[in-house]
């Protein structure tokens, strides 16, 4: 008698991997192998101005499932700190919805205890707290926000030269020294086309009189605008040397897969390559005329090279930039965002914003005329208009007069030929 033959799930059961597997244990949460500081100090953090700056609570007990972020700038006191959330939870806040001018309250989020400030000015430089419902603080830092005072548009082969030698650090007393560190500069911002490479100079302080609760130990440099700077030093603004440097380039783009199947018959039937399918995400924006207009693309980060287009044209920093020139209606700022200062119905179109030399986002953006604070007898088309109804409206007239004569026509003659 032949024995029945064995399907091969039963063949996998008798492995012995199968009989020996065992369930992973869950993961240990980040928080519980993250003790806070018994003191409370302050982590120096700088960054340009414009940009979206996350600041994560890296530590909190366990049980706290919630915190609460508390502000205060830096030459106020302890007493006139304040909190961003309420004691109830988080406030979220839609990103695409945030002015690019506002207070702090109107451009903050908290995402998963991390506090999230869009578009930071220097008036949102300070201290930031994250704690507790209770004023339990964890964690803290020291937030400058410095603005670029300069844009320079440099030649590549000039900048390699001088990428291996550090800024002039100012002497200005045996106290502190002054100098600016420079990033590295991104990756190209697009890909097959020319694009351009950015990269900031921040000020920073040498000194071994900071204050203790604003630097960790043996650290005796840090920004410009923190806290640590003791107040005798009598540090301004004004001498930040803050920079902000553009080259050109120009980068292949990678090997792409072979299109797909469905590609190719789409292609073979005639379809053309507007309808085929590009794989971005695609976003539909609608902004009245006349107003401020900023544009960010989804994902971006302080750290990454941004690039944008309209439809196949490219937007170069080298031409919209407001080191660029006097009158820009259309800059991208040092937050890499597409600022429209005001936009205008002709600015509808399709745009692409790039990450990392590939393009990340479409964005359709429809502006529409605006009728709310001013009059419709001054709109600039309003003449326009009216010559478009009125002309469609002698037209119409005219055919239907020519209808009607020529209906009288053929009437007449039908009569005649009756009377013969």
């Amino acid at each position: 008698m032949p024995f029945p033959s064995l399907s091969p799930l039963f063949l996998l059961f008798l492995t012995p991997e199968a009989w020996s597997y065992e369930a992973p244990e869950d993961k240990q949460d980040v928080f519980a192998r993250t003790a806070c500081p018994a003191f409370l100090t302050f982590t120096n953090a700088a960054y340009l101005s414009g940009v979206t700056v996350e600041l994560p609570c890296l530590c909190k007990p366990e049980q706290v499932q919630s915190v609460v972020w508390f502000f205060r700038k830096h030459l106020e006191r302890s007493e006139d700190t304040k909190a961003l959330t309420d004691h109830h939870g988080n406030h979220l806040l839609d990103p695409s919805q945030v002015p690019h001018s506002g207070d702090l309250r109107s451009r903050f989020s908290i995402r998963l205890f991390s506090l999230l400030i869009f578009r930071a000015g220097p008036d949102d430089a300070g201290v930031y707290i994250c704690g507790s419902a209770h004023k339990d603080f964890f964690y803290g830092y020291d937030l400058d926000i410095q603005e670029a005072a300069t844009l320079s548009f440099t030649n590549r082969l000039v900048s390699e030269a001088a990428d291996g030698k550090r800024d002039k650090s100012t002497d200005l007393s045996a106290l502190y020294h002054l100098f600016t560190s420079f990033q590295p500069w991104s990756v190209c911002d697009r890909c097959g086309v020319p694009g351009e490479q950015v990269r900031a100079g921040l000020c920073y302080i040498r000194s071994r009189f900071l204050n203790v609760r604003y630097r960790r130990a043996n650290q005796t440099i840090v920004s410009c605008g923190s806290g640590a700077v003791p107040r005798a030093f009598g540090l301004k603004r004004s001498r930040v040397a803050v920079k902000l440097e553009v080259r050109s380039c120009h980068m292949t783009c990678p090997s792409q897969a072979p299109p797909s199947k469905l590609l190719g018959l789409m292609s073979l039937f005639g379809s053309s390559s507007a309808s085929l399918p590009t794989g971005l995400p695609l976003y539909y924006l609608t902004h009245p005329d006349g107003q401020v207009l900023t544009l960010g693309c989804p994902g971006a980060r302080p750290d990454m090279a941004v690039a944008w287009d309209r439809g196949d044209e490219p937007i170069y920093r080298s031409e919209h930039s407001s080191g660029a020139g006097t009158d820009l209606r259309l800059i991208i700022d040092t937050g890499h965002h597409l600022l429209f200062q005001p936009a205008q119905t002709q600015d509808s179109g399709v745009y692409y914003c790039w990450l990392y030399g590939r393009r990340a986002a479409e964005i359709h953006l429809l502006v529409y005329p605006h009728f709310g604070s001013q009059s419709l007898l001054s709109h600039p088309d309003f003449p326009a208009a009216v010559r478009t109804v009125l002309g469609s409206y002698a037209a119409m007239t005219a055919v239907f007069f020519l209808l009607m004569l020529g209906r009288a026509v053929l009437r007449h003659r039908k009569e005649q030929s009756h009377v013969d």
